[in-house]
């Protein structure tokens, strides 16, 4: 009767290694499933961004940045969060290192505005490119809330894109959007929309004639 019951017992201690050792065969073999599915995905992602910045090959390079910058007019620093097609928030651009979001310090002067990266491209938007800003709460697929990021919309190459930027101070946003102004979708975006002085001139004639 002992010995049988020693016998059961010892076989129960067998099935129990038994299991232990094919539940670490299972565990080893899921954690290396789920190591090969996060490596094919990143494969795919980082293989989606170079075929992407082929597709972007016609975007001409950025403005550097002044080596002297002009006096500030406004200057917030905070995190750049991408470009993308104006008013196509998912579509990210992602050449000559607009795609990488950073840091940033970014400077309105009467030349333009001025975004320097650290560990990132700085660039430069040309006063005569800069085509307005607003309020928004999400680019490049990173979505804040309601108003907490400053947009600003440009012209480069051929293309109106917008860049997104979350100060520290979300408060010092409105200022830009005052600064800037806001931008008119139908507006051409190849062209200076500040009427020139000799049509205002002409205009203001007109109407003092015809009085």
């Amino acid at each position: 009767m002992t010995a049988a019951l020693y016998h059961l017992l010892a076989e129960e201690q067998t099935e129990r290694r038994s299991q232990e050792v094919t539940d670490w065969a299972a565990r080893i073999g899921w954690i290396v499933g789920i190591l090969f599915f996060l490596v094919l995905v990143y494969w795919l992602m980082r293989e989606g961004w170079k075929w992407r910045a082929v597709l972007q090959g016609d975007v001409p390079a950025l403005t550097p940045a002044p080596a002297v910058p002009a006096d500030p007019r406004l200057h917030l620093t905070g995190r750049y969060h991408g470009t993308t097609t104006a008013g196509q928030w998912l579509d990210r651009i992602v050449a000559h290192g607009l795609g990488a979001r950073s840091r940033a310090e970014v400077t309105l002067t009467d030349e333009g505005v001025t975004v320097l990266r650290p560990g990132a491209t700085d660039f430069h938007i040309p006063a005569g490119r800069v085509r307005g800003a607003r309020l928004d709460k999400g680019i490049a697929g990173k979505v804040l809330t309601e108003g907490g990021l400053l947009v600003i919309t440009w012209e480069h190459g051929g293309r109106l894109l917008d860049s997104g930027f979350r100060a520290d101070r979300a408060a010092e946003h409105a200022a830009w959007v005052g600064a800037l102004g806001p931008f008119t979708p139908h507006e051409d975006p190849g062209r200076d929309h500040r009427e020139p002085s000799d049509t205002r001139e002409t205009r203001k004639t007109r109407k003092e004639g015809a009085r």
